[in-house]
């Protein structure tokens, strides 16, 4: 799988670097190869009548060649985005195989259609070699027992992993393909988002059914539902992301901004929200001035509010106030995703909206984030 440059957190600890991609390893992918090992040479072992130290051997080889293709897999992905000027951040091996992460999105659709496909593409390529290559080793052998394995498990990988259902590989195709159609990329991050909770829901069903059918023992129908969840975890993060991008042209910072009521430094607290509500300008930020009428900072709402009321008489603006150097600007001319990235921090964190030298007004991410989840106005 393949991940985009907004939900990128490193996990696991590096182990190197393959063509200049750093590579990690999670403590679940060590987990789930030592379980591999001991079952799988169990089960090696049995068939071939193996004992001892070779069935762990074998069973060693068998995670290796599964190492290798995920690993593989995971370079399909790297190696195409590089080839279109998409920088990534590092390859990751986890429990659910593995997924690579980009610097940015794809800029085209078609870029983004080729870089999904190629991961899959690679698996399968490796699932007929491996095939081809248990068909000319001697049969019954340990090589073309563990030949046969891995072109199961990469045909199996590059099948699941290019159905059309966010976060797969093929999730990321459908997503390039609505795109492509629609000239909105977040309008095909919907779809597949909604098709990867359908995928998510048969493959707990299929996981199930085939527990029923006893084709499946309690663990794997343990590690059916815990990759059905995943899936339906990113399938949903997906439709929440769309959702959420879509209302971004509504974020104008002229729009939201709160007009500056101003006192001169020394005036109370309590005078201060006194005046400001006499004006009719209960919502507005309250703005400390020098004896020039120039503006010096800034009242945080945070701290004002956290002050007793009986206690404002007593207190100056300027004691909860943030200095104006200190503060924050956001162009008046930034909208939608612009704006975002400049927000950090405090939600209650005040921003001017310039235009120019020009003090528009205040906004803060609480401010925002109203536009963005229409669900908090009603909270």
């Amino acid at each position: 799988m393949s991940g985009g440059s907004d939900e990128y957190r490193p996990s696991g600890f590096q182990v190197g670097r393959v063509f200049g991609f750093p590579l990690r390893l999670t403590g679940s992918w060590v987990f789930l190869a030592l379980f591999i090992v001991i079952f799988y040479s169990q089960t090696l072992g049995e068939s071939l009548g193996l004992a001892g130290a070779a069935r762990y051997l074998a069973g060693v080889g068998f995670v290796a060649g599964l190492l290798l293709s995920v690993l593989l897999h995971e370079l399909g992905h790297a190696l195409t985005a590089r080839r279109y000027g998409v920088g990534v951040r590092g390859i990751t091996l986890d429990l659910l195989g593995g997924y690579t992460e980009f610097d940015q999105d794809s800029p085209r659709p078609g870029i983004e259609l080729a870089t999904a496909l190629a991961g899959p593409g690679v698996s399968a390529l490796l699932g007929l070699g491996c095939a081809a290559l248990a068909f000319a080793l001697p049969n019954g052998t340990i090589g073309d027992k563990i030949a046969i394995q891995l072109a199961v498990a990469n045909l199996i990988v590059a099948i699941y992993n290019a159905l059309p259902g966010w976060p797969l590989d093929g999730g990321r195709a459908l997503r390039a393909a609505v795109w492509a159609i629609k000239g909105d990329r977040d309008s095909g991050l919907l779809v597949a988002g909604w098709s990867g909770r359908v995928v998510a829901v048969l493959t707990g069903a299929a996981a199930l059914f085939l527990y029923l059918q006893r084709f499946y023992t309690v663990f794997s129908l343990v590690i059916g539902a815990w990759i059905a969840f995943t899936i339906w975890r990113g399938a949903t993060m997906a439709v929440l992301t769309a959702r959420v991008r879509a209302r971004y042209p509504m974020v104008d910072p002229v729009q939201l901004a709160r007009p500056i009521f101003n006192v001169p430094a020394g005036t109370s607290l309590a005078e201060a929200i006194r005046r400001a509500e006499e004006a009719g300008q209960p919502q507005s930020a309250i703005g400390v001035t020098d004896p020039d009428g120039r503006l010096i900072a800034l009242v945080v709402p945070a701290a004002a509010a956290a002050v007793p009321d009986q206690r404002r008489p007593w207190v100056a603006v300027e004691t909860v106030a943030r200095a104006i150097d200190s503060v924050a600007t956001i162009p008046a001319n930034a909208r939608g995703a612009d704006v975002i990235k400049l927000l950090r921090g405090d939600p209650d964190r005040p921003y001017l909206v310039m235009a120019g030298d020009d003090v528009v007004g205040v906004v803060t991410i609480m401010d925002v984030v109203r536009v963005l989840d229409p669900e908090q106005n009603r909270r």
